[in-house]
């Protein structure tokens, strides 16, 4: 019998009593650690870990032109980068699906819970905005990496700053920055992500319990419990009640979660 089966088959046998190998409950979330300022050229930055698991975010800021469907609104561009340096199972080249869809779900808790307020972001109408761009990176992967990055991203704009900009030359000073802050609301939005592994629902997945994942569920909310996102991941089909389940897991676990995330912030 391989290895990793023994793994599994074990993981889903302590599951099936309430147990885990690392002795947390199903619900409970590793450490989380959050640093941010940790870059000097970017306007926001921060790096998070989650257990062993740890990534680093950066903010950057630029004028462009707004897209026509939002002509004065600001742009916002989310991208993700697994590391070789993170994973061996990572390689460098173009970024492959689990980078994408680890962008896309930051960017979609971001966007859909406006977060941000992009209506401040515009300088002049159908013609200059500023533009975000949130990069992920992984500088470990030990499971988790989906709810790191959105803490991780969260942090960094919520700590970034506007660069200088000079209206007549329609120039950034890159490297210097204003006293004001990048427009976000108080309310943080975060992404809590449950694994189905057996008959059994946790979150905050080490490596090993993630190998075995049947079933990934990720919701996007605010403290208050309003929900902007909603992703299933994974082959396994799940019923209308065990998507209550996740429902009524994820909201106890997010009120744990924001109570730490906002403590690391002030």
């Amino acid at each position: 019998m391989e290895t990793s089966k023994i793994t599994g088959d074990r993981i889903r046998k302590y599951l099936g009593e309430g147990k885990r190998f690392d002795s947390r409950n199903p619900d409970e979330f590793r450490e989380i650690s959050i640093e941010t300022g940790v870059s000097k050229k970017a306007e926001g930055s921060a790096r998070v870990k989650i257990g062993k698991t740890e990534v680093i975010v950066g903010v950057k800021l630029d004028v462009m032109e707004p897209y026509t469907d939002s002509p004065d609104r600001g742009n916002l561009t989310v991208s993700a980068e697994l590391t070789p340096m993170s994973s061996e199972r990572f390689e460098s080249g173009p970024p492959k699906f689990p980078a994408v869809e680890l962008g896309r779900l930051t960017d979609r808790t971001i966007r859909e819970s406006k977060f941000i307020e992009m209506e401040k972001l515009c300088i002049k109408e159908g013609e200059k905005v500023w533009g975000i761009y949130v990069d992920v990176y992984t500088l470990n992967d030990d499971g988790n990496l989906i709810d790191a990055a959105e803490i991780g991203a969260i942090a960094a704009l919520k700590t970034a700053k506007m660069p200088k900009y000079d209206k007549e030359t329609g120039k950034v000073m890159f490297g210097e920055w204003t006293d004001e802050k990048v427009p976000v609301k108080k309310e943080l939005p975060i992404t809590i992500t449950a694994h189905k592994i057996g008959n059994s629902w946790l979150v905050d997945p080490t490596q090993e319990e993630e190998d075995v994942s049947e079933a990934r569920v990720t919701i996007g909310a605010t403290a208050e419990g309003i929900i902007s996102s909603l992703q299933k991941g994974e082959s396994k089909e799940i019923s209308i009640e065990e998507f209550g389940e996740v429902i009524d897991m994820t909201e106890k676990v997010r009120k744990k979660v924001f109570s730490t995330v906002e403590k690391l912030l002030k």
